[in-house]
């Protein structure tokens, strides 16, 4: 029997230039009447005048709205809770999340801690939220996570050392924004990390053991869109057009995963934020070329269908040639993005790389995607290729 693909994803998308400026003229999208919101956003988000000009244009439409700026930029269970709690004797119509995948990811989880007696360490893993949560309204303002459209939140346990995903359908926004214009400031670090990260969701999800039609469809198109911006965009952060093409490119890996999932990159990478705090788009662009070498006898053909639409002429190689040269193009990326590609330069040393290996061990949801089984002697050889 043939295999069946399902896919789903936000309910509404709202996408174009100063799109923030039209919130309140499509809150109705919500399906419900909303009269009070609580913005959770960060105090460099607020800082750009974002949040301000969308309380007032929040006002004009007779909405209240409340302004919280206490997430972290790694949010932990604890942070959200403590989120969670400032929000009681509140009572929201609908929540909107306006910022990069942090943001983002715990404005899905308020959202379903507020209709479901659960703490977050319950609803940890897949499917486990029960009830649907109050309207989300997702607004990126990075082109990295695509978390505007996923049925995933990532959080941080720090007991644990490790970064930890709830995946459920009820966490998937009723309305999200696609508006280039809030990208425009971005740092360039952040733009190099958060353009990696949204590389890797694509890429990942083209090799994963679950990619298929609908996935792929997303992913390629993400890899063609990134691969033609991401320098561009972080080499002259005030272009538009790179800036669009790269929101756009964010939002279809966003999509990519929620229909294939990631792989290896991405359980490697959470032991190195939960315990070393590297930022999650610099954790997985370093891992992301040292994966797919390991990969390479499985993925062959998928890295050669790659090689295209990342701008690589393939006329005259075989796949085996193309499939080096997408991983030679990762790596020159890496550096043109100033991407540190040293893990001692974040306190990682050679006797951390057992635990780190053991950790990353756990994230059987997304090593069960990767098209090769990784064994703890291989996690630590990748690892430590990464450590001078």
């Amino acid at each position: 029997m043939q295999a069946l693909y399902q896919f789903q994803t936000a309910d509404h998308i709202v996408a174009g230039r100063n799109s923030l400026q039209t919130v309140g003229e499509h809150l109705h999208l919500t399906g419900v009447d909303v009269k009070s919101v609580l913005i959770i956003t960060q105090p460099s988000i607020k800082s750009l005048g974002f949040v301000d000009a969308l309380v007032s244009q929040l006002a004009a439409n007779g909405v209240k709205a409340d302004v919280n700026t206490s997430i972290l930029p790694e949010p932990t269970v604890e942070n959200i809770e403590q989120v969670f709690a400032n929000m009681a004797g509140e009572s929201y119509d609908a929540l909107i999340g306006l910022g990069g995948g942090s943001v983002l990811d715990t404005t899905k989880i308020l959202s379903v801690l507020t209709t479901n007696d659960n703490s977050i360490r319950e609803l940890l893993g897949t499917d486990l939220v029960k009830k649907p949560g109050i309207p989300t309204i997702l607004i990126p303002t990075t082109s990295g996570t695509g978390a505007e459209v996923t049925p995933n939140a990532i959080v941080t346990l720090p007991d644990e050392e490790l970064k930890v995903g709830i995946v459920s359908k009820h966490m998937l926004p009723k309305v999200v924004f696609i508006d280039p214009m809030l990208t425009l400031g971005l740092p360039k670090p952040i733009t190099a990390a958060t353009g990696m990260d949204a590389f890797t969701h694509s890429l990942e999800s083209f090799i994963s053991n679950k990619a298929n039609p609908i996935s792929d469809m997303f992913a390629l198109e993400s890899i063609r869109l990134i691969s033609a911006s991401i320098v561009e965009a972080y080499q002259n952060g005030s272009s538009v057009e790179a800036r669009e093409k790269m929101l756009f490119g964010s939002m279809y890996g966003g999509m990519a995963l929620t229909g294939a999932g990631t792989a290896a990159v991405h359980a490697l990478a959470y032991p190195l934020g939960g315990k070393f705090k590297i930022a999650h788009g610099v954790a997985n662009s370093m891992l992301l070329p040292h994966v797919m070498e390991f990969n390479m006898d499985a993925i062959e053909d998928r890295l050669y269908q790659v090689a295209e639409p990342m701008g690589i002429q393939v006329q005259g190689m075989t796949s085996a040639q193309a499939a080096v040269k997408v991983v030679e193009r990762i790596v020159e990326w890496t550096k043109i993005l100033e991407i540190p590609q040293d893990l001692s330069s974040f306190g990682v040393q050679q006797q951390d790389v057992p635990e780190l290996a053991i950790s990353a061990s756990k994230v059987t949801r997304l090593l069960n995607n990767n098209p090769k089984a990784v064994s703890l002697q291989d996690m630590e050889m990748i690892y430590r290729k990464l450590l001078t």
